[in-house]
C-alpha cells in the first residue's frame, strides 16, 4: 500500500492507503475524501477529481493524455500543476505524495 494525502481548500488532510494499480480518485472515493466527486467514475468525462499535483513530484507521474488536457480546459482554477485524479495510476514510487483540491470542489 501507497501513503497518498488529499489536502481540502481549507487544509483539512486526508491520509489513506492506496493500493498499487489503483488511481488516485478511486483510492480518494473508496476513502470518502471530500472534494473528489468523479462523477463521471473515472472515464475522465467530468473532472470533478481534480487536484494540484506538487512539482517535485510530477516527474513521476505519466504525462497528461489529450483527453485529460481537454478535459482539464473546462476546470475552475486550472493550474499548470492540475491533474485529473482519475488518470493517476498509484505506484509505490508516490508513496508519501501530498496533492491539493481546489476550492471549487468541496
Amino acid at each position: 500500500m501507497t501513503k497518498v494525502t488529499f489536502v481540502e481548500h481549507n487544509g483539512t488532510e486526508h491520509t489513506v492507503d492506496a493500493a498499487d494499480g489503483q488511481t488516485l480518485m478511486e483510492a480518494a472515493t473508496k476513502n470518502m475524501v471530500p472534494g473528489i466527486d468523479a462523477d463521471c467514475g473515472g472515464a475522465c468525462a467530468c473532472a470533478t477529481c481534480m487536484i494540484y499535483v506538487p512539482e517535485e513530484w510530477e516527474g513521476k507521474l505519466d504525462a497528461k493524455e489529450p483527453m485529460e488536457e481537454t478535459m482539464l480546459d473546462f476546470c475552475e482554477g486550472v493550474a499548470d500543476n492540475s491533474r485529473l485524479s482519475c488518470q493517476i495510476k498509484v505506484t509505490s514510487a508516490l508513496e508519501g505524495i501530498r496533492v491539493t483540491m481546489p476550492e471549487s470542489q468541496h
